[in-house]
């Protein structure tokens, strides 16, 4: 998988006006020729993620219908204000969980206080969102490596398909597993209580999730083209209505009221914020990162613009609409985000069209929802799971970077383990951790000539490695910084020493600065340091190649002063040709490499 950014132009385009505006940036530009693949890959959404936002709601503690809002306005919004062309937005089970956790004891359940208090909750975190693009945030995402995504996504599936084995097997879903007197309520302790309770297996449901995954399988096999969720979904609630499956033991979704939802602020007063704010800020912690991290690994894969800080405005204004239209909030959904993937989407045209659906099955169509078996919905979102473990990205990653492979291995357990928030904060302190281990030690090399050729190669640091007898221009390749400079200060010392011993003892030192992109304050005093210890051997030290920033900083440091405005030059060559000329160093045919 690619990144989305390889060297920031990507987000730079995304970030700059256009002339349709900082609008349907998900959107347009528009390919006429695939608005059908479009179109059908928003038909495939809106009947697989119609029954899974009503569980979400249940998941919320709020009533059924208002699952389907979810996806009605927030999803449309998002359309036209986001810029990600493949985030899907709506409801989510991870946000579901820390809204209801958040507002247990508040309010009872479905009652029109708790429905208050979830939209203003959905209020308060777009309120986060918009803030958090006003301090431009978003560059958090930033953080997200591409090892960090293969991770999280492999987390993800995984929790995502270890959470339908009940369903898939008709067994009634228990608090968890209990582990020495205490309830393991995670995605494993949900696992194992469900396994616990396998004598409960109901075969007829069985029978429904195994035709379910069949159908969907088979379809795959004989091409892509056809969509075997829809067909399924379809199928299965017919016979589920012909041949009366409830009353063969198959759970399904039951009546579902229709109309449209009633729009304003939500009926809770400015006292309750106080209570609310902690699972508000929950809540939009676990939106920007989860979104990002969705949105980033498909522009990744599709090699897509996007930017984080114009999706932070599109959350935001989706989680407004929810809230005043009588929902709980919205985030974005990597389950949803693969299925309009899978469908072929691959712009904001599948969710505008799954919008318009779902327009239509609130004021028409609600009744046929209710014979929906929960094991079509179980087996449906079990497969999206097993198709976002992405095995071939981890064993690339541990064959290629061993170290890397563990950061993502810790993203995905902790995912699983401990949850999607978590799991992402800790991809991230990872992710810097391993940054700060490998900048610890920056490479270092001697600049020789090459043969021939009046350009200049690298060559290991080494004792007797010099550039010129007496000459030795050392590359150091990283920021200068307080962690890694002690390690420049070692290898100076060590080529004094070598050169000490040698047979061309050292003159000059020359600090190749062209990959040095920051010197901090630790760095520049240990400049000084280099500039004593060489001085203390009769070995001048000069600079080269620095870049304008960097020369401004030596000289707020006072290291020009120390050096001299005569030590620090253009090019390696102009080094070169001033040693000759102080020396009286005769030029030489650079020696065959070996």
């Amino acid at each position: 998988m690619a990144t989305e950014t390889s060297g920031g132009a990507a987000k730079a385009a995304a970030d700059r006006p256009t002339k349709r505006g900082p609008f349907f940036q998900g959107l347009l530009p528009l390919d006429r020729a695939r608005i059908p693949t479009e179109a059908l890959a928003g038909v495939t959404l809106a009947a697989l993620a119609i029954p899974e936002v009503m569980g979400y709601a249940t998941i919320a503690g709020m009533p059924v219908i208002t699952g389907l809002y979810t996806i009605l306005l927030p999803m449309l919004v998002f359309a036209v204000f986001g810029s990600s062309r493949h985030l899907v937005v709506g409801a989510d089970s991870a946000t579901a969980a820390v809204l209801a956790a958040g507002l247990a004891g508040l309010a009872a359940s479905g009652s029109k206080e708790y429905v208050a208090l979830a939209g203003l909750v959905a209020l308060m975190a777009a309120a986060f969102l918009l803030i958090a693009r006003v301090v431009r945030l978003g560059f958090l995402a930033d953080f997200l490596s591409r090892t960090v995504l293969v991770g999280f996504l492999t987390g993800v599936g995984i929790q995502v398909a270890c959470g339908q084995v009940g369903g898939l097997l008709g067994i009634p879903e228990g608090t968890g597993y209990s582990i020495f007197g205490h309830d393991d309520t995670g995605t494993i302790g949900k696992l194992l209580s469900t396994l616990q309770n396998i004598d409960q297996i109901s075969w007829t449901t069985v029978a429904v999730s195994a035709s379910v995954i069949a159908v969907i399988l088979g379809t795959k096999f004989i091409t892509k083209k056809i969509p075997g969720a829809l067909i399924a979904v379809i199928g299965a609630m017919f016979v589920s209505w012909n041949w009366d499956l409830a009353s063969h033991g198959v759970a399904t979704l039951g009546k579902v009221p229709g109309g449209l939802p009633s729009f304003g602020l939500p009926d809770a007063g400015w006292s309750e914020i106080p209570a609310l704010t902690a699972t508000a800020a929950s809540i939009f912690i676990l939106i920007l990162a989860q979104s990002a991290a969705t949105s980033r690994a498909y522009a990744a894969r599709y090699n897509d613009p996007f930017s984080e800080n114009v999706d932070l405005v599109g959350l935001g204004a989706a989680n407004i609409a929810a809230g005043l239209s009588g929902t709980f909030v919205v985030n974005g959904s990597p389950t949803k985000t693969q299925m309009v993937d899978g469908a072929g989407g691959r712009s904001q045209l599948a969710q505008v069209t799954t919008g318009v659906i779902v327009l239509i099955v609130l004021l028409f169509l609600t009744a046929p929802i209710q014979y929906m078996p929960s094991a079509v919905l179980a087996a449906v979102v079990f497969l999206i799971g097993i198709e976002l473990v992405d095995l071939a990205g981890m064993r690339k990653i541990l064959r290629v970077r061993p170290d890397e492979f563990v950061v993502a291995t810790v993203t995905a357990v902790a995912v699983v383990a401990i949850g999607v928030e978590q799991g992402i904060v800790l991809a991230i302190v990872l992710s810097v951790l391993d940054h700060m281990r490998n900048s610890y030690r920056p490479a270092t090399a001697v600049m020789v000539p090459c043969e021939g050729d009046p350009a200049w190669k690298s060559q290991p640091l080494e004792p007797g490695v010099q550039t010129l007898p007496g000459l030795v221009v050392c590359r150091f390749a990283g920021s200068l910084y307080y962690a890694n400079a002690n390690h420049l200060m070692e290898e100076v010392s060590s080529l004094i020493e070598a050169a000490d011993d040698g047979e061309a003892p050292l003159r000059w030192l020359c600090l190749d600065a062209a990959v040095i992109p920051d010197i901090d304050y630790s760095g520049a005093e240990t400049l000084r340091q280099v500039h004593g210890a060489l001085a203390d051997h009769d070995v001048r030290f000069v600079m080269a190649e620095l870049l304008t920033s960097v020369r401004g900083e030596l000289e707020r440091y006072g290291i020009v002063e120390l050096l001299g405005e005569d030590a620090f030059y253009e090019t390696i060559s102009d080094v070169v040709a001033a040693y000759r000329a102080t020396t009286d160093t005769p030029p030489r045919s650079p020696e065959p490499s070996p």
